[in-house]
């Protein structure tokens, strides 16, 4: 018996071991590749100090309507893999990709999230970059929390919001993170944090962001660079877990009725009939209902509409936006 525990005893140690080498063996090659890739990283935009972290805002293009671009949770590089969405709207008009803390060639804040501190960083980010308002917001998932907000707490600053595929702040109010959704997403940082998350390049990047052409060889290898620097930090950690406080904020506000908003719902084929996504086109439908101008379109393809059809994106946001100045 006291062999029998022996052995056990010298296989737990043994596999204690092999897991603290292997554990120390990744945070090393992390920090070696991390220092790497810092090299290549150098933002395209203007840099802004606000509280004293760095937010990063890069622009493009001209025109009498500026279009601030707002990613969604988890797209570690914005300016890369938005651009081929944005480049669209830079042909004929001011757009502005504001990377929020955490994000891009912006610092992590460390902060809780708070959608007010949030809120107060982009508006800060865009005056510091020399961008006023009003806006028209392009808000994609978890960010339409923010752009709700926006409208509600400031709606002379926002001329219309084209939402693609967003999260309203209702639906995370009533589908809030369970205790086992949080551990995850605290367990997914911390397999980050220690560098894990080489092993799996597919959940670092958009591997459609490298297949398709709108960036060239050498912005790929910045986006991904950004990617493995910046992907689910504590900030982005702190957005999911702050989603259900953040979204009752701006629950307990009225309705931004005066504002216009174009919802763009992406609908895969294989999920067009399910439940979620009747029950989400409804949800849509509800809250478009409460605004003075609105409309509610569908769109074909996965979550990250914005790889998919951005062709589309921009001929209904155009439509769209004509309308809100026809309304004006």
């Amino acid at each position: 018996m006291n062999t029998s525990l022996q052995i056990l005893k010298r296989i737990g140690i043994t596999m204690l071991v092999l897991v603290l080498v292997t554990t120390l063996t990744v945070m090393i090659n992390n920090k070696v590749q991390l220092n790497k890739e810092a090299e290549l990283l150098k933002a395209n935009g203007t840099i802004t100090s606000i509280n004293g972290n760095k937010i990063h805002v890069y622009e493009e293009g001209s025109g009498a309507d500026t279009y601030v671009f707002m990613s969604g949770s988890g797209i570690a590089s914005p300016m890369y893999e938005l651009k081929g969405l944005y480049r669209k709207f830079s042909q004929q008009n001011k757009i502005a990709v504001v990377e929020r803390a955490g994000y891009g060639y912006s610092d992590v804040s460390s902060d809780n999230r708070d959608i007010a501190i949030i809120l107060e960083q982009t508006r800060a980010a865009l005056t510091q970059s020399g961008n006023t308002p009003p806006y028209i917001l392009i808000p994609h998932s978890i960010s339409g929390i923010e752009a709700i907000y926006w409208a509600q707490k400031y709606p002379q600053e926002i001329k219309g919001i084209i939402a693609l595929d967003i999260g309203l702040p209702e639906q995370y109010v009533s589908h809030p993170l369970g205790f086992i959704d949080s551990i995850i997403v605290r367990g997914e940082r911390l397999l980050t944090e220690l560098g894990f998350h080489r092993f799996a390049p597919e959940m670092v990047y958009n591997p459609e962001v490298i297949r398709q052409s709108f960036l060239t060889e050498s912005e790929k290898n910045l986006y991904k660079a950004i990617s493995y620097k910046q992907i689910f930090n504590r900030d982005m950690e702190q957005e999911l877990l702050q989603s259900y406080n953040n979204s009752i904020k701006s629950t307990l506000l009225p309705y931004p009725q005066d504002t216009p908003i174009l919802f763009l719902d992406a609908v895969a084929d294989q999920y067009k009939d399910s439940i979620y996504t009747i029950q989400r086109q409804k949800d849509y439908k509800a809250f478009a209902a409460k605004l003075r101008l609105s409309d509610v379109r569908t769109l074909r393809g996965t979550h990250s509409i914005y790889l998919y059809t951005p062709d589309e994106i921009y001929q209904l946001a155009s439509e769209f936006i004509k309308k809100t100045n026809q309304k004006g």
